[in-house]
C-alpha cells in the first residue's frame, strides 16, 4: 500500500505567522550554513507573513526587487536583510558560540 504524502506548506505558513516560530525557523536557516537555504527560509517567512507585496511594501522596496533579492541566485545586501526581517517584525541578533567542553 502506497503511503499517501501529506501536503505540508499550509501547516507551514501557518506555523510561520507566530514570531517566535518564525526566528527560530531563520535561524536554523542560518545554523545550515547555505544561502540558498537561508534565503527559502526567509521567502517563506514573507508567504506567511502577508505574501511577498505587503511585505516588499513593508520593506520599501518592488516587489520584483524583493522576489530577485530573495531567488535562489539572489545575493541580499546586509541592509537588505535587515529591512526585510524588521518588515516580518524579527531582527538580526548576534550570540557568542558556546565553546564549553
Amino acid at each position: 500500500m502506497a503511503r499517501k504524502s501529506v501536503p505540508y506548506e499550509n501547516d507551514l505558513m501557518e506555523w510561520l505567522q507566530d514570531s517566535a516560530h518564525a526566528a527560530e525557523y531563520i535561524n536554523a536557516a542560518i545554523e545550515d550554513g547555505d544561502r540558498e537555504v537561508f534565503l527559502l527560509a526567509l521567502r517563506d517567512v514573507a508567504k506567511a507573513r502577508g505574501g511577498m507585496t505587503a511585505v516588499a511594501e513593508q520593506a520599501k522596496v518592488s516587489r520584483t526587487s524583493l522576489y530577485k533579492t530573495l531567488s535562489p541566485r539572489g545575493n541580499p545586501e546586509f541592509r537588505s536583510v535587515t529591512a526585510l526581517l524588521h518588515s516580518l517584525g524579527l531582527k538580526l541578533t548576534v550570540e557568542p558560540e558556546d565553546k564549553a567542553a
